[in-house]
C-alpha cells in the first residue's frame, strides 16, 4: 500500500463526494489533511470528524475557489498551520447542465470560473511553494466528458478540457523541480448526482460501460492515492481515464 505518512495534502471540494472520498484515503495513508468547502458547513464539519478519527491532523476552511485572491490567502494560512504542504488535489466543481440553446451566460461562466479558473487559482498559490522546495504533487480532477465532449454539458466539458491542457502545461514547467502534475478523468461513478438521474437515463450509461457497473468513490480515492505517492515519481502530464471504459 502507499505511503503518505507526514505528508500534507489539500483537497478542494472535500466535504462530500468524490473530494471526501480522497481525503479519507489519503488520511488512511497517514497524510494530514486540510481540505476546502464553499457553503457546506454541516458536511464539512462531519467531515472533519471522520477524518480527525484516522489519527491526522485536520482542518477545514472555506474557500471560494473561484476566487484569485482568496485561494492566496487559503494555502497561505494553510502552510502557517501546517508547516507546509506537499501535494494538493483540484477537486472543487460545479454544474450547470442544460443545451447551449438554452444555457445562459451565467451558467456558463460560473462552470468555468469554479471548474477551470479554481483549479489554476489553487495551483498559482501553491506553485512558488512548491518551486521552493523542490518537490509536490498536483493532482486534478478531470473529467471523461472533456475528452468525449457531452450533449448538454458544453460549458463542464470546456472546464473539464481546460483542466487538461493545464495539467500538461504545469507538468512541463515545474517537471525540473521534481512537481509531478496529473489529471483523472472519472467516467460514470455512484455519487449522490448520479444517483439523482433518471433510471431510464441512468441504465443507458450502464449498458454503455463495458465493465457494465458504475466506478465508485474508492476508485478515484485509489487513483489519486498513487499519483501523490513515491510510486508515482516518474509520471507527470498524464490523464489517467478511470472509467470502466466507457471512453475507449
Amino acid at each position: 500500500m502507499f505511503e503518505l505518512t507526514g505528508k500534507t495534502a489539500i483537497i478542494t471540494g472535500a466535504s462530500r463526494g468524490i473530494g471526501k472520498g480522497i481525503a479519507l484515503k489519503f488520511a488512511e495513508l497517514g497524510a494530514n489533511i486540510a481540505f476546502l468547502h464553499f457553503g457546506d458547513g454541516e458536511n464539512a464539519e462531519q467531515t472533519e470528524k471522520e477524518l480527525a478519527e484516522k489519527g491526522v491532523k485536520v482542518k477545514a476552511y472555506e474557500c471560494n475557489v473561484a476566487d484569485f485572491e482568496a485561494s492566496e490567502k487559503v494555502v497561505d494560512e494553510i502552510i502557517s498551520d501546517f508547516g507546509e504542504a506537499h501535494i494538493l488535489v483540484n477537486n472543487a466543481g460545479i454544474v450547470r447542465d442544460t443545451l447551449i440553446l438554452s444555457m445562459k451566460e451565467a451558467d456558463f461562466d460560473a462552470v468555468i470560473n469554479v471548474n477551470l479558473k479554481g483549479t489554476f487559482n489553487m495551483t498559482k498559490a501553491v506553485y512558488k511553494h512548491f518551486m521552493k522546495k523542490r518537490r509536490g504533487r498536483i493532482i486534478n480532477i478531470s473529467s471523461i466528458v472533456g475528452l468525449t465532449g457531452n450533449a448538454g454539458q458544453a460549458n463542464y466539458a470546456s472546464a473539464k478540457a481546460g483542466i487538461i491542457g493545464l495539467t500538461k502545461s504545469v507538468a512541463k514547467e515545474l517537471g525540473s523541480r521534481n512537481v509531478t502534475a496529473n489529471a483523472i478523468a472519472p467516467g460514470f461513478i455512484k455519487t449522490d448526482m448520479t444517483d439523482a438521474m433518471p433510471e431510464k437515463a441512468r441504465e443507458a450509461t450502464l449498458a454503455a460501460i463495458p465493465l457494465k457497473r458504475p466506478g465508485t468513490v474508492e476508485d478515484i480515492a485509489n487513483t489519486a492515492a498513487f499519483l501523490a505517492s513515491d510510486e508515482a515519481s516518474y509520471i507527470t502530464g498524464e490523464v489517467i481515464r478511470v472509467d470502466g471504459g466507457i471512453a475507449i
